[in-house]
């Protein structure tokens, strides 16, 4: 996958931390959770194809959307950041810390799969919503007539992907927040494999939440990332799994 300049907003100080929306969207879809972490330094990345990022003549991979990430870190010589994803940016973030755990502190994994058998059956199937459609056209500089494109280009993309193994979960020593609504898309017995085969894992589910959750408790959410980045967290009193 060729890399495309990418449109990134860097803003803030305090610990680095990095935010990779959803597919089909773009950075504003973070906002809230954004918000809510004012004492990060906020960095936002448009993957090619999204938002304010032109698309990339190529085919997408997860894989060289992650190398595309790493590369906008490089750039900024930010030796390492926490990670915090959202359905296809969650699958991003699992690729940049499987690629490059040198660049990733921790990562939330949220609202996704880390195999494309772990959605629930349908839930990628037919046209994306047309608020997608007209957030795209407001701010691509590819224009409105590029979103076929960018739609035919995204279900290719979820046909084969992502494929990570619970093997190459194993390897992954970074700390890592697994966090899904109830209501969500993704089968809760994949990210218990998931929780299981990871060696620092943590498992969230978050009642009366769905796929969006990212807007529809976004206070919550940043409470469970700041307690992921805590340095004296504990095990609790009467651990089963850690030990």
């Amino acid at each position: 996958m060729s890399f495309t300049p990418l449109w990134l907003s860097d803003s803030g100080d305090g610990e680095p931390l990095v935010f990779l929306h959803p597919g089909g969207t773009d950075s504003r879809a973070m906002t809230a959770l954004k918000n809510e972490l004012p004492e990060y330094r906020q960095i936002l990345i448009d993957r090619a194809g999204h938002g304010h990022s032109a698309d990339t003549d190529d085919p997408w991979s997860f894989a060289g959307m992650a190398d595309a990430v790493a590369a906008v870190l490089d750039q900024l010589e930010i030796p390492s950041a926490h990670i915090v994803g959202w359905s296809d940016g969650a699958i991003v973030g699992l690729h940049l810390a499987l690629r490059r755990p040198d660049l990733t502190r921790t990562l939330v994994f949220g609202g996704a799969a880390y195999h494309f058998t772990g959605w629930l059956d349908g839930v990628l199937d037919g046209d994306p919503p047309q608020f997608m459609s007209d957030a795209y056209a407001e701010v691509s500089p590819d224009g409105a007539l590029h979103w076929p494109i960018v739609v035919d280009k995204a279900a290719e993309l979820h046909r084969g992907e992502p494929d990570v193994s619970p093997t190459q979960l194993e390897t992954l020593a970074v700390p890592v927040l697994i966090v899904v609504g109830d209501d969500d898309q993704v089968r809760f017995d994949h990210l218990v494999q998931m929780y299981d085969a990871l060696p620092d894992a943590e498992l969230a589910v978050v009642p009366r939440a769905t796929h969006g959750l990212i807007v529809e408790k976004p206070e919550l959410l940043a409470r469970m990332i700041r307690d992921l980045h805590q340095t004296d967290r504990t095990n609790g009193v009467a651990p089963i799994r850690r030990n």
